[in-house]
């Protein structure tokens, strides 16, 4: 079966074309981002954020699919990002999507966007095989999941606040650093001491998976605002605090894998990208014996890639929706049906 994908849930306009035929895999994919647009305003802007999707789309798909020479008659299905996601911004690509399928006369399929995210490292040339534990980490969401099969997913703790990537971002715009300020944080800690500012790492002192970032967003505006200024201050600040959230999310890994007995993880979401959070995890996971599974960079932030494999999985097994437009800005993954 061969799917097109696209992805509108927030500032990032994907598509890609996924072939789910024995040694076809992913034939194209393109992303545009709307970083430069948002800038100015130091976040997204929801309504810019729509319309630039209206522009962005139908040249995108095009070209798309122009260059990898892929007909409309090739295609069998088209998935789209259904929710969770900024409401405008999920019907444009919900729109575009179910207009193609009634033209091209092919079923279409709302896939959620966090289960597109932990699916994407299944596009790797060695996927983690089921069951495995999986941390979704982003700007929207931190999660730990425990994953037996495509939709059948047990929540075994969240952010009760900010999720990592909003802390990020948010100490980012403390410290007057550029949007988008979670790769600004990880870039200058770089050049700054990790241990120079004593800052907590949240509910690690109670059992339990939940995760919480409010507290330690608190303590890196008093050491800003307490701390005389110097020419490595926000530098150090930036690495003190990336390793205070990395610390945490690592040990709540450690711990999820520990409850569940499971030794494999899959790290999904823009902030699977941080390379210290992947070099920390990776020595974290080789003390007992554990093994982690990441996306490729590339698809490591929203794309389409992962929206067109995830709603492969659920047309292939006969999934599919009416011609009705219905997307949601909330919804919880576990509501998802399994796919046998």
């Amino acid at each position: 079966m061969r799917v097109l994908g696209i992805e509108t849930s927030c500032d990032e306009t994907g598509v890609a074309i996924y072939d789910d035929a024995p040694g076809a895999g992913l034939l194209a994919h393109r992303l545009h981002s709307q970083i430069a647009m948002h800038i100015d305003y130091g976040g997204v802007v929801p309504e810019l954020a729509s319309r630039d999707h209206i522009r962005r789309l139908v040249p995108l798909v095009r070209d798309m699919m122009t260059e990898a020479d892929i007909s409309a008659n090739s295609i069998d299905g088209i998935a789209y990002t259904a929710g969770p996601g900024l409401a405008g911004a999920l019907l444009t690509g919900a729109l575009m999507a179910r207009s193609l399928a009634y033209a091209w006369g092919v079923p279409a399929i709302g896939v959620h966007h966090m289960e597109g995210h932990l699916l994407a490292p299944l596009l790797e040339p060695e996927p983690p095989a089921f069951p495995f534990v999986a941390l979704l980490v982003s700007g929207g969401h931190t999660q730990l999941m425990r994953v037996d099969g495509i939709g059948r997913y047990e929540l075994l703790g969240e952010s009760i606040d900010d999720a990592a990537g909003e802390a990020f971002d948010k100490v980012a715009k403390m410290l007057g650093l550029d949007y988008p300020g979670g790769p600004s944080v990880a870039r200058l800690a770089l050049t700054g001491r990790d241990d120079a500012f004593k800052f907590p790492r949240p509910m690690l002192d109670r059992p339990g998976l939940d995760f919480s970032f409010s507290g330690l967003k608190t303590a890196v505006l008093t050491a800003r605002n307490q701390t005389p200024d110097s020419p490595t201050k926000v530098a150090d600040i930036c690495a003190s605090f990336e390793a205070a959230a990395v610390d945490t999310l690592i040990r709540k890994c450690l711990r999820a894998l520990e409850q569940t007995g499971l030794k494999r993880l899959v790290l999904a979401g823009g902030v699977s990208a941080n390379k210290r959070l992947r070099a920390d995890l990776g020595v974290a996971l080789k003390r007992i014996g554990g093994q982690a599974f990441y996306p490729a960079p590339a698809f490591c932030t929203d794309n389409g890639a992962m929206i067109a494999f995830a709603g492969a999985q659920r047309l292939r097994a006969g999934e599919h929706q009416d011609l009705s437009v219905s997307v949601r800005a909330r919804w919880p993954m576990t509501e998802l049906a399994a796919v046998p």
